[in-house]
């Protein structure tokens, strides 16, 4: 039994193909740039090119797969649920969602589609930290409008959830919400990445606006910049709160903040 990864090479995708492959499973990566994913992905993957974005080109990746992860990006609302069409039409019979959000149309069409299904809805993940990289190497400060805490998910727990619910029965039907084991404001985290690079990092407020304008400047559009601004400013109790649902889906405690700096942490200190 083959499972499809979409995203195969993003912060969460890839975990999902290596949790998979480490598990004994045929895995097919599909991604843009096969190329550049047979030397990010690891031995024993089968990588195909293409995007989940444009579900009428994918019918050989489509080919022989029953089992689909598929994680809901910009530009997938309008098609997403012509994927889960055509994948449903080629023998898929279980599919998890990292969804985008909310429930919007990708997630809808995955729980009506009649396969079994499972919804991952992970909290901040620990990778946005690594938006901080640049301004902590070259100035050894962070600069962020809010200090609210966040129970942030490391992403290959989000991952070895995903691969539970793929390969194993009783998940079928649940929406998960995943947490990491504390919520943690940014003055706390830049506590835990000054430790472990040795040297103090500042933490600068900046306004909303700054931050708007500093998403703005990267291609994000002003309605998404204010969305994920926004998603700052006002945390939810779901965001702010810690779950056991990783520990109770896959049987450990979920990764702390801390095992993620040690396992990105030159991405911090400055070059020598």
């Amino acid at each position: 039994m083959t499972t499809l990864v979409t995203g195969a090479t993003g912060n969460t995708g890839r975990h999902v193909v290596a949790e998979l492959l480490r598990r004994g499973e045929a895995v097919r990566a599909l991604t843009r740039d096969p190329a550049a994913a047979a030397r990010l992905l690891p031995s024993g993957v089968e990588v195909v090119g293409g995007t989940h974005t444009e579900p009428e080109r994918l019918g050989g990746a489509l080919r022989g797969v029953s089992r689909l992860h598929i994680t809901v990006t910009a530009g997938l609302a309008e098609v997403g649920p012509e994927l889960v069409r055509r994948a449903v039409g080629a023998g898929v019979e279980r599919i998890t969602v990292l969804w985008g959000g909310w429930v919007g149309p990708v997630e809808q069409a995955v729980a009506e589609s009649g396969v079994e299904w499972t919804r991952l809805e992970p909290q901040e993940f620990m990778s946005n930290t690594s938006n901080w990289a640049d301004s902590v190497r070259s100035e050894g400060v962070v600069r962020e409008p809010y200090d609210f805490p966040s129970a942030l998910v490391h992403e290959a727990d989000i991952a070895a959830v995903a691969a539970v619910a793929l390969l194993e029965d009783g998940h079928v039907g649940w929406a998960y919400n995943l947490t990491g084991p504390e919520a943690l404001t940014p003055r706390e985290r830049i506590a835990v990445l000054s430790k472990a690079i040795g040297r103090e990092v500042g933490f600068v407020p900046i306004t909303h606006e700054q931050a708007v304008e500093r998403l703005t400047a990267t291609g994000v559009s002003r309605a998404d910049a204010e969305y994920v601004v926004g998603w700052y400013a006002r945390p939810t109790e779901d965001s702010t709160t810690v779950v056991d649902t990783v520990e109770r889906v896959t049987g450990r405690p979920a990764r702390t903040f801390g095992q993620w700096v040690d396992e990105h942490v030159d991405r911090f200190r400055p070059a020598q």
